[in-house]
């Protein structure tokens, strides 16, 4: 028997099919939206949700072996920088918010590493001088930064583990020795290894062996990534950042100083994370959380603040009134990104005033409904496309996590130690070599980053975990989101797959100042009639196939006590409960 959501997509077929084109559009507005999508995932004991099957499966099966919802957070991502290392490793950097259903509380840890502390402002640009370029290059080891990855495992672990580390670790350890088969999305992002060019190391041998990259289906085993894992699991996170991993890799860079390997040792005796505050606003009701500065969530706060004065459900869904005021304040926000998000180490940030409503009534004012912005200023609050993986898991105690991990871009750096199986990040890219600005390089700091984890509570109850993975669409998707579930009433898996906007251009660190009003990518599911109104106002439009992130949440049903699963539609990924 087909499940009710099948029955009503069916019925939307024979409609469009035998039904003038009136008719349909009727439909369309009455049900809110014409797509189908998978139904949502229902579990009582926990959930696991992940852009890889078999790393969402090793979630579950450490929750079954009495692992807490951190535990089975950590076994999916240590098969993912196995399975899934286009997008993240042990060489890259860890965000989190974790819900504790014993004090009731949100804890967000920020586990980003640092520049090299040896490598000064100066030496930085007579390096690039030597190059023969003024930008930070995006392969290479000058935009390596400490990877803070493993060191948020054990952080977390500390506080919200349950089973020792080694079975955490375990199942990704037999994957890495035994082979597991490399999926469709991932096998495509994969062949773009060439990319990166030649670089120093073992990058081609570890994750392109034989000189290409493995295809759908093949088998794809990292005896190097097992090792390391395997020292990880018996001697902690020192073995990682003082010990024989730290050895490895001090001995590997100093051996390359003269290709501007900085990262030593004592950087990585000197890495701790951070735990910090999330920080929210209410939005018509619900409490949405992100955490502050040196990621980017807090846009997406400033975003759904300036969206709170409009009407978005009487625009309708992927309306051409709904779409642009959402662009134009994600615009908006991301000019105040550009100005002041940094390193808080190292910068003063104005957070109240940027989340405050009276800054959002300002910002709003300047909004046209006719016409799309080509430029808009930083306001005065008083005082481009990544690759990441975003996870999130939940427990029969009602523990939940939300959890990102990045290498930035692909491989990252492309500089892959022999013999330890993993790449490092190419997170220094992010920032700027402008005198004065907050995110300008120093020695010892960390760089403006991308990715951001989400949650949102409920009259102070736990409701929902969720991220989109994807660089710069990270806080426009999480604003639109927020907007599908409150304003439009779809479901978990239904908010994660209604097509998408993605606007780029917006002042950043590569692009000084937004004059042209950037490029506005949309899906194929907005419609054609609001995509000729919005480039009647003036968006420069593009129907791009990629860069529309990739989406996990959970959603906790008090009143049923089950956790709702949803996994993105654009990726290979699953949700799964028991």
């Amino acid at each position: 028997m087909k499940s009710p959501a099948a029955l009503s997509h069916l019925a939307l077929c024979l409609i469009a099919v035998l039904a003038p084109s009136t008719l349909l559009a009727q439909v369309d507005r009455i049900s809110g939206r014409s797509f189908a999508t998978r139904s949502e995932v229902l579990a009582q004991n926990g959930m696991v949700c992940t852009s890889h099957p078999l790393a969402t499966q090793i979630g579950v099966d450490i929750l079954k072996q009495g692992g807490s919802a951190l535990d089975a957070a950590i076994a999916a991502n240590a098969a993912l920088g196995l399975m899934e290392p286009t997008g993240c490793g042990l060489g890259g950097d860890l965000f989190a918010i974790v819900y504790d259903a014993q004090t009731k509380k949100l804890h967000g840890l920020n586990a980003s590493g640092r520049s090299p502390r040896a490598l000064s402002f100066d030496q930085l640009k007579a390096e690039l001088a030597q190059r023969r370029t003024t930008a930070i290059p995006t392969y290479g080891f000058l935009p390596i930064s400490v990877p803070g990855a493993v060191d948020g495992w054990f952080e977390l672990h500390a506080r919200f583990g349950r089973l020792p580390m080694a079975r955490v670790l375990s199942p990704a350890i037999h994957y890495a020795r035994a082979g597991f088969p490399v999926t469709e999305f991932i096998a495509f992002d994969w062949s773009r290894i060439e990319r990166t060019g030649p670089q120093p190391g073992a990058l081609m041998a570890t994750f392109a062996p034989g000189g290409r990259a493995p295809r759908k289906g093949e088998i794809f085993k990292n005896p190097d990534l097992a090792r390391t894992l395997g020292v990880i699991a018996e001697k902690g996170r020192d073995a990682f950042y003082r010990g024989e991993i730290a050895d490895q890799i001090d001995a590997f860079f100093t051996a390359h100083a003269t290709d501007g390997a900085y990262l030593r040792k004592s950087d990585l005796e000197s890495h701790r994370s951070t735990w910090v505050e999330p920080v929210s606003i209410n939005y018509r009701g619900y409490d949405v959380y992100e955490l502050p500065p040196n990621g980017q969530g807090i846009a997406a706060l400033q975003i759904l603040t300036i969206l709170e004065g409009f009407d978005l459900r009487a625009m309708g869904l992927h309306s051409a009134d709904a779409l642009h005021v959402m662009v134009e304040a994600k615009k908006l926000a991301f000019e105040d990104r550009a100005k002041f998000y940094a390193d808080p180490e190292f910068s003063k940030i104005p957070l109240q005033g940027l989340l405050s409503k009276s800054y959002a009534a300002q910002r709003r004012a300047l909004i046209r409904m006719n016409a799309a912005a080509k430029t808009y200023d930083a306001g005065n609050p008083v005082l481009h496309q990544g690759d990441t993986i975003y996870l999130t898991t939940a427990d029969s105690e009602g523990n939940m996590v939300s959890l990102i991990q990045s290498n930035y871009l692909g491989f990252g750096s492309g500089i892959v130690v022999p013999g330890l199986g993993f790449g490092f990040q190419n997170r220094g890219e992010m920032f700027t070599l402008e005198p004065g600005h907050a995110n300008v390089y120093a020695p010892g700091k960390r760089p403006f980053h991308t990715i951001i984890p989400a949650f949102i509570m409920k009259d102070g109850a736990p409701l929902i975990s969720f991220g989109v993975m994807g660089g710069s669409i990270q806080p426009q998707a999480h604003a639109q989101i927020v907007v599908n579930l409150v304003d439009f009433g779809l479901n978990l898996q239904e908010a994660g797959d209604a097509a998408r906007w993605h606007h780029m251009g917006s002042t950043d660190y590569s692009i000084p100042k937004m004059t042209t009003g950037g490029s506005l990518a949309l899906e194929s599911g907005v419609p054609r009639e609001t995509v000729m109104e919005l480039m009647h106002r003036g968006h420069d439009i593009r129907r791009d196939v990629f860069g529309f992130g990739g989406y996990q949440a959970i959603r906790w049903d008090a009143q049923n006590r089950v956790y709702i699963g949803a996994s993105e539609s654009r990726k290979d990924g699953q949700a799964a409960g028991w």
